[in-house]
C-alpha cells in the first residue's frame, strides 16, 4: 500500500525533470487547498465578525419624531410586496443639533409618533446594525465561501500548471521524436 501511495517519489532511471515538477505541483496544490482554504477561511471569518462588531459599536438608536404621517400600505418591490416604508424624521445630534432624514418605519404610523432610529458618532442616519446572531452567521458563511474559494483557486492553478506542464511534455517528446526517427516512423 504504502509504495502505491507515494509512487511519484520512488526512484526511477526513466523518470523525467517534469515528472519530478509534476510531484513538487500536485503536492503544493494539495496543501494549498487543504490547509490554506480553511485558514484563510477561518481569517476572514473573524476579520468579518471584528468588522460587523466595530460597526455595532460605532452606531447607537436614538429616539425621533416622524414629521408626517406614514404610508397605510407599504409600496410594491420588484422582490414583492415590502413590509417598511419610508417617512421623513427629526432627531437631535450628540451634539445637540437638530437632523431630518428618511428612515424605514412600520406602515401607517401618524406624524409626532416616537420611533428609534440608528445614527452614527456624527449624528447622521445609518441603517441598523445586524444582531449579534446575524453577524455571526454572516462571518461564518463568509469563512466558508472563502474557505471553498482558496480550495478552488488552488486547484485551478494546480491544474494550469500541469495543462502547461503536459504541453511541454509533448513539445518535448515531438522533438526527440524527431530526432529518433526523421522519416517519421516510415522504413
Amino acid at each position: 500500500m504504502r509504495r502505491k501511495l507515494l509512487w511519484r517519489w520512488r526512484r526511477n532511471p526513466l523518470r523525467r525533470r517534469s515528472d519530478r515538477v509534476e510531484t513538487w505541483i500536485v503536492l503544493t496544490t494539495w496543501i494549498v487547498a487543504l490547509a490554506g482554504g480553511p485558514l484563510a477561511g477561518k481569517a476572514a471569518g473573524s476579520a468579518m465578525e471584528d468588522d460587523l462588531a466595530h460597526r455595532r459599536a460605532a452606531v447607537h438608536a436614538v429616539s425621533a419624531v416622524l414629521t408626517e404621517d406614514a404610508d397605510a400600505a407599504p409600496a410594491v418591490t420588484e422582490d414583492g410586496i415590502g413590509d417598511m416604508v419610508h417617512a421623513k424624521v427629526r432627531w437631535t445630534a450628540p451634539d445637540g443639533s437638530a437632523h431630518t432624514g428618511l428612515t424605514r418605519i412600520e406602515p401607517g404610523r401618524v406624524k409626532g409618533s416616537p420611533v428609534a432610529v440608528w445614527i452614527d458618532r456624527q449624528g447622521d442616519l445609518v441603517r441598523a446594525p445586524l444582531a449579534a446572531d446575524q453577524a455571526g452567521l454572516q462571518s461564518a458563511l463568509t469563512g466558508v465561501l472563502v474557505a471553498a474559494g482558496t480550495g478552488a483557486v488552488a486547484f485551478g492553478c494546480g491544474r494550469l500548471a500541469r495543462l502547461r506542464l503536459d504541453r511541454r511534455r509533448m513539445r518535448d517528446w515531438e522533438s526527440e521524436w524527431a530526432r529518433v526517427a526523421p522519416s517519421g516512423g516510415r522504413t
